[in-house]
């Protein structure tokens, strides 16, 4: 039975379970199909790296206070993190992989390095 490639159009024969006329067609189809999210997925992994590299670069040692401005100034988002944690005392960090923010006021931000009891 002959059919026609969802991708190249083109005719092809084979298995009666089979879609596509060759393992590229089939590739290129999915890899088409699911641009849109995984363009979407990228920008967001970008920023999220981004915001990892500016911490770090500002927290050299491990536990250090900025001011927000300067965070924001380098292309901070601080909408974007991979993870929160509340320490014993209620205190709420936002983690960006392994570094974390924590707002003091409206004008400082504390930046600490995550440790091995944080989960």
């Amino acid at each position: 039975m002959k059919r026609i490639c969802p991708e190249c159009q083109d005719e092809y024969t084979g298995r009666s379970d089979k879609r596509y006329c060759s393992d590229a067609c089939r590739s290129a189809y999915h890899n088409r199909k699911h641009a849109e999210e995984t363009v979407f997925m990228r920008s967001i992994n970008k920023i999220l790296r981004d915001n990892r590299n500016i911490l770090a670069a500002l927290n050299p040692d491990g536990k250090s206070s900025v001011k927000r401005d300067k965070l924001i100034d380098r292309g901070f988002k601080f909408r974007y993190f991979t993870n929160e944690y509340r320490s014993k005392n209620g205190t709420l960090y936002h983690f960006t992989y392994d570094h974390g923010v924590l707002v003091n006021d409206r004008d400082w931000v504390t930046i600490v390095k995550r440790q091995e009891y944080v989960e």
